[in-house]
């Protein structure tokens, strides 16, 4: 059994869409970080930046944070929905870790700044809404020749996919981007994602375009 510690961001929705995948056996606990529950002595033990998510697998013991991480570490223990080639496990990474690196924060700076502090820092807003259309111009690009993000559905599509689920917080047209609107209204269909995208609990549909 696996614990998991998350919350309703895309971060968190990472995870849970991954273990429904997997059909792995977890319990899911809320860490509202609304209410500061990120910032709770014990789970500072299983998370010390304060972040969600994170995960107790007693398997092994194994206390584990980083969204990233976490779906690495499960990926090796079930060996699976990443490549096993050296060719295609490098291409796997490139795409996970513009994830890690680009996407995630950059379209989560939009949100800061864009859906939740409107007008206080024009060039914020400016900066961010143009990297979002470059992001999804790459992703675009990507999907023209490619199924999945590395042909095969993936991590890197498990870990991509709960961003651009919040098209409409970033102000991106989903219908300017076909290769992109393909690839995620077919991850959407999936039922794993859609019980995992409603962990730890249900706050809305998943965002169609």
């Amino acid at each position: 059994m696996i614990d998991l510690y998350t919350f309703t961001t895309p971060n968190g929705r990472k995870v849970s869409i991954m273990l429904e995948e997997l059909e792995l056996p977890y319990t899911a606990h809320t860490i509202d970080i609304t209410k500061g529950d990120q910032m709770a002595p014990e789970f500072l033990k299983i998370s010390p930046n304060n972040k969600i998510p994170a995960i107790v697998d007693h398997d092994n013991g194994v206390s584990m944070m980083e969204s990233g991480a976490i779906m690495l570490y499960l990926a090796e223990k079930t060996g699976k929905f990443i490549p096993t080639s050296d060719q295609g496990r490098w291409a796997h990474m490139e795409w996970l870790m513009l994830q890690m690196g680009g996407i995630g924060p950059m379209l989560g700076q939009t949100h800061h700044f864009v859906k939740y502090n409107p007008g206080k820092a024009p060039y914020a807003e400016e900066r961010y809404l143009n990297e979002n259309k470059r992001i999804y111009g790459v992703l675009d690009k990507r999907l023209a020749d490619h199924e999945y993000l590395v042909d095969e559905y993936s991590v890197a599509d498990m870990a991509t996919w709960p961003w651009i689920s919040r098209f409409d917080w970033q102000t991106m047209d989903l219908n300017e981007y076909p290769n992109l609107k393909r690839w995620y209204l077919a991850i959407a269909e999936r039922p794993a994602v859609q019980r995992g995208y409603h962990v730890p609990k249900k706050v809305q549909e998943i965002p169609m375009p």
